[in-house]
């Protein structure tokens, strides 16, 4: 699976897009929710992607980082009606499939995604 930017208004989701999925929560994969998630890569219908949240950890960053969860600021986008500013969590990779996705949400900005892949290759090999 290649890291690309290919955002596309085609309701497929593309790299570089925020798309709404359920997720399934790390604690109990048999349950989980539905959220935003940027799609960073695509390969035979699997997506690779990075879940997003409108809580600021800015406040509690010392805290996430001591719980193993690191957060970047990815700014507002359309994938959120009240356009709250987001963050991603760069050491969390979920993979889904085509099926789990349940609607386009919007593309991030070229830089902002760039910015967001090489901040996550910190934790992962991608």
């Amino acid at each position: 699976m290649g890291i690309s930017y290919e955002p596309e208004p085609d309701g497929d989701a593309d790299p570089g897009e925020v798309v709404w999925a359920w997720v399934p929560f790390e604690d109990d994969p048999s349950q989980g929710k539905d959220r935003p998630v940027l799609v960073l890569a695509r390969d035979d219908g699997r997506l690779l992607t990075l879940p997003l949240t409108s809580k600021d950890h800015d406040r509690d960053a010392a805290q996430e980082a001591a719980a193993g969860r690191h957060w970047m600021d990815v700014g507002t986008g359309d994938w959120d009606v009240r356009h709250r500013p987001s963050e991603v969590r760069l050491d969390r990779l979920v993979v889904l499939t085509d099926a789990d996705v349940r609607r386009e949400g919007a593309a991030l900005p070229r830089a902002v995604f760039t910015d967001v892949v090489a901040a996550a290759k910190a934790f992962h090999t991608i």
